[in-house]
């Protein structure tokens, strides 16, 4: 079966990620599903966010739970990809609008409006100040957008498994997914998870401890892998029967699944 292609924090090999021009470039190139992190604002917004400050992405030192929507929205997002384009004749002007900070919600719009069915992966980042908040932010938005069945577009992610046991209380149908960095945490967290949450290791677990893997699929877990990038990863997922493929190369990936 051909694993769903997921766009991480948008087709972030070639545009800034987490930018509304990341994630239109992936749904451009055929990505099957999104993946973004939300934090929350000091005034409440979910904002899609990786690092908890922002000298990568912004250059700047503040703290994304310190701040909030108004001042984030004079950030430049998107310069950090391409820091030489002002001198770059040929570099695309790109409208302020693709590289300002983006919200959760306006993400999920673009979902919701777009010609084709879409997928949204999203993870929550812990620690965070703001602890359970943000799972209670996220069920509030889903529940707005009518995707808290079965059947929705969303799926929840966190390498935190009591975030998840906080979004099942919350949402209890929507699909988690607790991802793993580690192979030797899964004989712990398999005491607690639930028996039909998603699995999602990264990519260098499932090279390096093939026997992760096998447990998997012998315990008959449905698995998402972070971050496929290469033909040889993408062989290794197929082999172990991956349903989704999270990768800064949606485009690249869709090429090599034939279209």
């Amino acid at each position: 079966m051909r694993p769903q292609v997921v766009a991480h924090r948008g087709a972030s090999h070639d545009r800034a990620e987490h930018t509304l021009g990341a994630y239109q470039a992936a749904l451009d190139a055929g990505a099957d599903a999104l993946e973004c992190d939300v934090r929350l604002t000091a005034d409440g917004h979910l904002v899609c966010v990786h690092d908890r400050d922002l000298r990568r992405t912004a250059s700047t030192r503040g703290i994304v739970s310190t701040m909030e929507l108004a001042e984030l929205n004079d950030l430049d997002f998107g310069s950090w990809k391409n820091p030489w384009s002002d001198l770059d004749d040929e570099a695309p002007e790109l409208d302020d609008d693709l590289r300002r900070v983006l919200t959760l919600r306006r993400l999920l719009e673009m979902v919701a409006d777009y010609d084709r069915p879409v997928e949204v992966a999203i993870e929550t980042k812990h620690p965070t100040r703001y602890g359970g908040l943000v799972e209670r932010r996220l069920a509030q938005m889903l529940r707005e957008f009518g995707w808290t069945h079965r059947d929705s577009p969303a799926r929840v992610m966190s390498f935190s498994w009591s975030a998840l046991q906080r979004m099942q209380r919350h949402t209890p149908d929507v699909r988690l997914v607790q991802l793993v960095d580690k192979a030797h945490h899964w004989p712990m967290l398999r005491r607690v998870v639930g028996d039909d949450w998603i699995i999602g290791p990264g990519i260098s677990e499932l090279r390096d401890h093939p026997g992760l893997p096998r447990r998997l699929v012998e315990q008959g877990r449905e698995i998402h892998v972070w971050t496929v990038n290469t033909a040889e990863e993408l062989q290794l997922c197929q082999s172990y029967g991956v349903t989704a493929c999270i990768t800064d190369r949606p485009e690249y990936l869709i090429k090599l699944l034939g279209g």
